[in-house]
């Protein structure tokens, strides 16, 4: 078991001397890899796992499939997951654990989205791969091979991935039973949160919202809600939202802020806040135990409206899940 410390003084080290180098993007996806190898659980075996491409109209986009044991052998309900990593880096092999938690917890297929990511592709082209992903899954070409109910679809992502979870959880507000944003980045105007606190002396933050705006937004209007799903002012009709901050996150008041305002425009809200964990704690949990009960708490919740049955407890399914 590795203590906090020990993580923290391993990440620092690994952060400092990549300093977030376009040429390096390499070592950054080797390196967190590596991480997560070192500092995470692996997550429950699966019934099965499948690999395949979803035709888009410029590329295709890697997918994987979790068919969780006992899943229906009908088509059922899915959660689109879309991995966090600040749009540069990341996959769906680094947020893998996160996947098979929550589709272990919640019984039911989880599709994860191998989105291109920046600066090799800025923006737009992950929201592009993430919405082909989705819009493939509504008009129902994922029901006969894959089980995929388009009638039964959610959608959800820490960091970055909720951030374009948000955004296409606006647009589709029809369409999803649920959303489900892990200590999202909601907007790509500010780089500070508006109170800092001791948690945000070394600036981690800040220097990685600046590489994501040089390199992935690159030029962009950060003002549009497909960047910043923050400034929608129309949120009446939007999916359930299960939404997670962190108290050593520099983007946990936009999260929450995001929360009070679907709340005030009569949206069902699930807000949790966990005080003493950092961002991306998800991935690491063999430091940060939590790491494996939250995914149980998200399940859960998108269980609750996937399926409109009720779900078994967190104690009960911690001790199948985990």
């Amino acid at each position: 078991m590795f203590s906090p410390k020990e993580f923290a003084d391993n990440f620092r080290e690994r952060f400092e001397r990549l300093k977030f180098d376009p040429d390096k993007i390499y070592s950054i996806h080797n390196n967190i890899r590596r991480l997560t190898n070192q500092f995470d659980h692996p997550g429950p075996k699966m019934q099965d796992i499948l690999d395949f491409n979803v035709p888009g109209e410029s590329c295709d986009v890697p997918v994987r499939l979790y068919i969780p044991f006992g899943a229906e052998d009908v088509a059922g309900p899915t959660l689109i997951y879309l991995h966090g990593g600040g749009f540069v880096t990341c996959s769906i092999e680094s947020h893998e654990a996160i996947a098979l938690r929550i589709a272990n917890g919640a019984n039911m297929r989880v599709l994860s989205v191998d989105y291109r990511l920046a600066p090799e592709y800025p923006y737009p082209a992950g929201p592009i791969d993430c919405e082909t992903v989705l819009k493939w899954a509504l008009s129902g070409s994922g029901k006969d091979a894959y089980g995929i109910d388009p009638a039964a679809l959610s959608i959800g992502g820490d960091s970055a991935g909720g951030n374009m979870s948000a955004y296409l959880a606006q647009k589709y507000r029809n369409d999803l039973h649920a959303q489900i944003l892990l200590y999202p980045l909601m907007q790509l105007t500010d780089f500070k949160p508006p109170k800092p606190g001791p948690q945000d002396w070394l600036q981690f933050g800040f220097m990685a919202l600046k590489f994501i705006n040089e390199h992935y937004v690159a030029g962009a209007n950060a003002n549009e809600t497909r960047l910043s799903p923050l400034f929608e002012k129309n949120l009446r009709g939007l999916p359930p939202a299960y939404v997670l901050t962190c108290g050593l996150d520099p983007l946990r008041d936009e999260g929450k802020l995001y929360a009070d305002n679907m709340s005030c425009h009569g949206v069902k809200v699930k807000y949790h806040h966990e005080k003493a964990m950092p961002h991306g704690f998800l991935n690491f949990s063999r430091v940060f135990p939590k790491g494996r009960t939250i995914p149980l708490d998200v399940a859960e919740f998108i269980r609750t409206y996937a399926f409109n049955t009720p779900v078994k407890s967190i104690t009960e399914m911690a001790g199948e899940a985990v």
